[in-house]
């Protein structure tokens, strides 16, 4: 039965989530013969579920799923030390540079593995947003989907969230240098690995700088993307001469 949680959902996302384990293309398979049921009537992949659905799963093998990887201690202590905010709907960390925020591309593990882990009784912990791994600072996770939902719609009307970012460039970052404006193309290698540069056949890319503070030989800079391409800033700042 859908409570709360779930209701809005797409409910191919929702066996996707429920049925972890299952290739993709079989979930898609019971759902086109019917073999999922809502509310005892056939649906198709797209059919949004409502709050007190009933939703009928055929018996369907699960893959066994492998043993998680525990976190080194080192991790588990530096993420019980970074909680910024927590409340019953959300979590806010300082995120630590060199931690990846999920795991994949070779990490067994990453920071909402290890937090799931941590906090056991908080089965739907997801991440908000994502930041790069070598990239410091705040990161939300929802505890739970409603939260979830209810931020990424903020996060796509860009009145209600800025995302500011500071960084130490190489160089002296010139004051009149307030934005650069370069398409960025990505390329994903064979590794997974995902390569970004600055060319004309890439799409729109705008960011915003500030001038904080001046070292010798080094600008802190304040970023403010006004677009949201992978990896944009790095980008950016190396395309101005500044990396």
């Amino acid at each position: 039965t859908i409570d709360e949680d779930a209701a809005g959902q797409r409910v191919d996302n929702f066996l996707l989530r429920v049925l972890k384990g299952v290739p993709k293309t079989r979930v898609y398979r019971i759902v086109r013969k019917g073999e999922v049921r809502v509310n005892k009537k056939r649906v198709s992949a797209d059919y949004r579920l409502e709050l007190n659905d009933v939703v009928r799963i055929p018996p369907v093998r699960v893959a066994e799923r492998e043993a998680p990887v525990r976190p080194a201690d080192s991790v588990i202590a530096q993420l019980e030390k970074a909680v910024l905010y927590e409340d019953d709907l959300l979590l806010i960390i300082n995120k630590p540079s060199g931690l990846a925020v999920h795991g994949g591309s070779g990490l067994s593990y990453g920071v909402i593995e290890a937090l799931r882990q941590l906090r056991p009784d908080n089965r739907t912990l997801e991440l908000v947003h994502r930041l790069d791994r070598d990239t410091s600072g705040c990161l939300v996770i929802a505890k739970r989907r409603s939260m979830l939902r209810h931020l990424h719609n903020q996060l796509q009307q860009k009145e209600k969230v800025e995302k500011l970012y500071h960084a130490l460039v190489v160089g002296k970052w010139p004051a009149r240098k307030q934005l650069v404006n370069a398409p960025l193309l990505k390329n994903v290698l064979r590794s997974g690995e995902r390569m970004v540069r600055v060319h004309v056949d890439g799409k729109k890319s705008r960011t915003a700088f500030r001038v904080l503070n001046r070292f010798p030989n080094m600008t802190l800079v304040e970023a403010y993307p006004i677009t949201g391409r992978t990896h944009q800033i790095r980008v950016h700042c190396l395309h101005a001469g500044h990396p």
